[in-house]
């Protein structure tokens, strides 16, 4: 089994995880804060942190001052503010989460910015090619509910604000996670995300003056986070750093663009909102587009190791 052709299939399973939570998300936020619901969740994968892959964090002493700083971008920003952020966006847009998804969308072009700026990846005519053809499906996937005007000149504004705050964050994290990946293991990196994170949430939850709020959730509350944490969190993230090893960061991002398509469905099981036509259109492109970009990943990745034997 070649790893390079598989390793993108590993990160569009995590996308598909990420939007399971998107129900018990919906009903947490009539319950409590952006910031409590994030902390919470950080506050028992941490326990799933050390009861697991604690071992792995002795590999931290291999990291640079620069790959520290990788490491603060994507606890801080990627795991901490843009979850935030996405969570404050379905409040903003009256617990509606399909235009803060598609605004997700948007996520490939910071991290294909950051990927070029930083990891000096080439990007041929092929990743061209197909990326643009898994945008085209992505959007397909959302477009029917995500309407222009939704986008009035009132708190949806910012709601419209955070989601894309979120994508920069996001973005920027699979770009610095494969940047840190070559140094320590995915389940290090795994670990270290969370409890920096951790670290930060609990100061930001103390600044906003939300901390009590954690000691206030009712069981249903926990159970909830619960599955966010272990399903949505934990697993699926342990799933992501193990593909995004092996895979380019640039398409990786196009991998992640699988998240419209479990959203949709996730939808329409729980939220009686129907697939159209466009919408499964929209995802076979994506399937097919990220089919072939597995494909380029393992072309180049194969060019790469043999101009690396030479």
């Amino acid at each position: 089994m070649n790893k390079y052709k598989y390793a993108p299939w590993l990160i569009v399973l995590a996308a598909l995880l990420w939007a399971v939570d998107a129900p018990f998300r919906t009903f947490l936020t009539t319950e409590l804060s952006s910031t409590t619901i994030v902390l919470m969740e950080h506050l028992l994968i941490a326990v799933l942190v050390f009861v697991f892959l604690g071992k792995f964090l002795k590999e931290l002493k291999n990291l640079s001052w620069r790959e520290w700083l990788a490491v603060a971008f994507i606890a801080i920003g990627g795991s901490a503010l843009a979850t935030v952020f996405f969570t404050q966006s379905f409040v903003l847009f009256n617990f509606k989460p399909t235009v803060p998804i598609l605004l997700q969308k948007i996520q490939p072009f910071f991290a294909i910015l950051f990927a070029s700026i930083f990891l000096k990846e080439k990007l041929t005519k092929q990743f061209w090619v197909w990326a643009l053809l898994g945008i085209v499906g992505g959007y397909l996937l959302t477009f029917p509910d995500a309407r222009i005007t939704a986008f009035d000149l009132d708190g949806q504004t910012r709601g419209a604000l955070f989601a894309l705050l979120a994508a920069f964050f996001w973005g920027g994290s699979t770009v610095f996670g494969r940047y840190v990946l070559r140094k320590v293991s995915f389940q290090a990196m795994t670990a270290i995300r969370f409890l920096v994170a951790l670290v930060f949430l609990i100061f930001l939850n103390i600044y906003f003056g939300t901390l009590s709020e954690v000691s206030q959730a009712s069981t249903k509350d926990w159970l909830y986070v619960c599955i966010i944490a272990i399903l949505v969190g934990f697993i699926a993230l342990f799933i992501y750093y193990r593909g995004l090893r092996d895979t380019r960061a640039s398409i990786a991002t196009m991998s992640e663009l699988a998240f419209p398509l479990s959203s949709v469905v996730v939808s329409w099981v729980f939220l009686d909102a129907p697939l159209t036509w466009i919408q499964i259109a929209g995802g076979i492109i994506l399937l097919f587009a990220i089919t072939r970009l597995s494909l380029v990943n393992q072309r180049e990745a194969e060019v790469n190791n043999q101009q690396e034997t030479r």
